[in-house]
């Protein structure tokens, strides 16, 4: 599975306010870029969070993307992924409507009820994990569904899990002109935070768009020695 990591963030660090309200970072011309990569992949995930906050559709809007998938044999747009250990995700939400297929990664502490409700919005439930989702586990039920590669769009809480589970090959960040502040705002990469063995990283690219910076990073998969 290829999964590549993809946000916008402030000079600071910021994904957006300590409110959590939804921010403009970039622009057209990094909407765009984006819009090139969602055309690439196989499914885009978000955490619960974002669901919760954003009611996020995550379609591809782009006319010319849609028409390019479709050319290739392939849907319109890519899957619709949340982890969402509890499974909250609204069934009545934007996300699991009928405009592409929708999975939803719970625990097995997530209350049948709930699943249930998911199922019957049309949304495909995959248990991975106890209390909380095992994105390593997740992953690889997800290949079982056909999926080979991911584009993880966010927020922090999910962007530090999947370098937590080492499962991150690539990572695209668009820094923003503008300082958010805040030590409640949510950055990059939330979660317990590392305090040895940090993930690393190898800068590919560089490109300027609209009035900020697009970075671009090769990571490197941790590597256990015979002995662990």
């Amino acid at each position: 599975m290829d999964v590549v990591v993809n946000a916008a963030m402030s000079v600071d660090g910021k994904l957006s306010t300590r409110r959590r309200e939804q921010l403009k970072i970039s622009g057209s011309d990094d909407f765009e870029r984006v819009d090139r990569v969602r055309t690439a992949v196989d499914g885009v995930v978000v955490g619960i969070g974002t669901v919760m906050a954003d009611d996020p559709h995550l379609i591809l809007d782009d006319p010319a993307g849609r028409h390019e998938r479709r050319e290739a044999g392939r849907p319109p747009s890519p899957a619709r992924i949340v982890v969402d250990s509890r499974g909250r995700t609204p069934p009545d939400g934007r996300i699991c409507d009928d405009a592409a297929a929708t999975y939803v990664l719970v625990s097995e502490a997530a209350p049948a009820d709930n699943r249930t409700a998911l199922r019957k919005a049309g949304a495909t439930v995959l248990v991975a994990g106890e209390t909380r989702v095992d994105l390593e586990a997740a992953i690889a039920k997800l290949e079982s569904q056909g999926l080979e590669s991911l584009l993880i769009e966010g927020g922090g809480e999910i962007i530090y899990s999947a370098f937590e589970a080492d499962v991150v090959d690539e990572l695209s960040v668009f820094v923003g002109s503008l300082v958010i502040g805040g030590r409640q705002a949510p950055t990059l990469a939330d979660g317990e935070g590392f305090l040895e063995a940090f993930p690393q990283l190898s800068l590919r690219a560089v490109e300027r768009l609209d009035d900020g910076v697009v970075l671009q990073y090769t990571v490197s998969k941790n590597e256990t020695s015979p002995s662990n």
